[in-house]
């Protein structure tokens, strides 16, 4: 059956939502009234996925990159989001920004610097010597190897996994319901309830560390405009409280007036400091880097991939932990709201169209954003002042004190940081009540605000077990890992669902239809005319052309 264009509004799944909300208030509480049991028990959880487990992410994070391209340029690539007559439901400009904005603007505007820095100046182990043309080329490399196919790669298979159940199959808007060709009837019972369960913590998860990495940007830019001296854990937790507030008030708006205007909002303000950044800094250095950059991280893509602790020991298991892993727990911890978001979006767009969307522009995006700030950062450093020195969160900063008109700049930044997350952040909290009322397209928006309120008080939680600096991060980044695990076997088996539904779907099925009526056809006239039989196709409307 195919979907329909009508907004549902679903009554609220009780054990969904009371099962995931009592779970994650239990965890405020914890963290609030035991923050050193909860510091002990997540570290001892992490070393032991880091030691058991390190190699899942790595096979799967690039099981899905092939995945997908291997859809795209299939005969499934032709299927439409929809009906075979839909067409998008958003022109693609709108439809890149909205996506650019919720799977990725706040990463870029906290790594941007930092990354390509970070690996320029402590190059991963067994790579190349700190500081050198070499760690140069590593560094750009591997910082693509974290922004480019494979994080976009994760969110095109629940995209397109959704997209597909919902706009092509009539399901509700679930990740449970994607499983229905695998499971069946089990999709809408306990199990299905269990997956969206893990959706929910992971994209609860995944939001809130993003909403600390905010909370210690602005803190630092609010450092290094001069307006304080220093940041105390309070005064992170007030920022998380403000953005908080901002993103709820967003997210009952809705995407047409509040996601979308967000969106066109900060891709301006993006492209502006992007600019700005370019023309004052190392400009033609940044474009020698782009195709280098582009160059090197085709070149050692395959090696990259297969980084693991046999490779490199216990050193490149801490570099891993702190680096890969991370990023691929972060982005798995964001695809069930970046995926749904994007599939709420894409319809009317083909497989091949939404993939080359969803994993090559945002891939190109990329590129440019760091070669312009990793260029000027790495510039900046090589001229003898040590940005690397500075907290990862106050690396941008220290890059734009040195062009002018710096307060400005830095002023800038902070609000492109607040708005890049509420864009994503609102996103979250309507998948989130999206699935906590079975599907529904515009979920009840007191659910929203209380998954809203609950991301800001999970972030807050997150930031005191780290204790603030440097250890707040890795607290942030501690808990992503391990809330966003098991979300990989969803993923995995979601792939599978996925190929069982398209193997069915109506244009495969009429192919292969129209495939044996032609051999049978070609094998009957060749028995009873011999070699020179040959057969002809002709279309309908040219039939009765030439009868009249």
């Amino acid at each position: 059956m195919m979907g329909t264009k009508r907004r549902t509004r679903g009554r609220t799944d009780f054990v969904v939502f009371g099962i995931a909300g009592a779970l994650a208030v239990a965890f405020v509480l914890w963290g609030g009234l035991g923050t050193n049991s909860l510091s002990t028990v997540t570290t001892t959880m992490l070393g032991w996925l880091e030691s058991n487990f390190g190699w899942a992410y790595v096979l799967a994070a690039s099981g899905f990159v092939l995945f997908v391209l291997w859809l795209a340029f299939s005969r499934y690539g032709k299927i439409v989001l929809g009906r075979d007559e839909d067409t998008p439901e958003f022109k693609t400009l709108p439809w890149i920004a909205m996506m650019f904005a919720a799977g990725m603007g706040i990463g870029l505007m906290f790594y941007g610097v930092s990354e390509p820095l970070t690996h320029y100046t402590d190059p991963p182990p067994g790579t190349a010597r700190a500081g050198t043309g070499a760690a140069l080329d590593t560094s750009m490399a591997t910082t693509m190897f974290h922004w480019a196919l494979h994080p976009w790669a994760f969110y095109a298979v629940v995209g397109l996994a959704i997209a597909y159940s919902t706009f092509r199959r009539g399901r509700p808007q679930l990740v449970s319901s994607a499983f229905i060709p695998l499971i069946g009837d089990h999709a809408k019972g306990w199990i299905g309830r269990l997956i969206d369960i893990l959706a929910i913590f992971a994209t609860l998860f995944g939001s809130a560390a993003s909403l600390g990495l905010s909370a210690l940007q602005i803190g630092s830019g609010l450092k290094a405009a001069g307006f304080m001296s220093s940041v105390s854990t309070i005064v992170l937790v007030v920022v998380i409280v403000v953005l908080t507030a901002a993103f709820i008030f967003s997210a009952v708006s809705g995407i047409e007036r509040g996601v979308q205007w967000l969106a066109a909002t900060n891709g301006i303000l993006g492209v502006a400091v992007a600019l700005f950044v370019f023309i004052a800094g190392p400009t033609v250095f940044i474009l020698n880097l782009l195709p280098t950059t582009l160059g090197d991280y085709l070149k050692e893509l395959p090696g990259m991939a297969a980084r693991t602790e046999a490779s490199g020991g216990l050193d490149m298991a801490r570099w891993l932990s702190k680096n890969t892993m991370f990023y691929w727990a972060w982005w798995i911890s964001w695809t069930p709201f970046v995926g749904m978001f994007i599939a709420r979006i894409s319809r009317g767009r083909t497989i091949r169209q939404f993939v080359g969307g969803v994993i090559l522009v945002p891939s190109v995006i990329s590129l440019v954003w760091f070669a312009i700030f990793g260029g000027a950062a790495i510039t900046t450093q090589r001229g003898g002042l040590n940005l690397a020195a500075r907290s990862q969160e106050g690396q941008l900063f220290g890059l734009l004190q040195q062009y002018p008109a710096a307060t400005v700049t830095s002023l800038v930044v902070m609000i492109l940081v607040g708005i890049f997350f509420v864009s994503g952040a609102d996103a979250a909290s309507i998948v989130m009540g999206s699935l906590s009322q079975r599907g529904s397209t515009e979920p009840n928006k007191a659910v929203i605000a209380f998954w809203g309120a609950l991301t800001g008080a999970v972030a807050a939680i997150m930031l005191i077990i780290g204790g603030g600096g440097e250890s707040a991060l890795t607290g942030l980044q501690n808990l992503t890992i391990i809330v966003a695990s098991p979300f990989v076997i969803v993923m995995v088996l979601l792939c599978i669902a996925l190929v069982r539904d398209l193997r069915r779907d109506r244009v495969v099925l009429r192919d292969d239809k129209g495939a044996e009526v032609i051999e049978a056809a070609v094998e009957h006239g060749t028995e009873r005319y011999g070699e020179d039989f040959y057969l002809t196709v002709d279309s309908p409307s040219r039939k009765k052309s030439k009868r009249s």
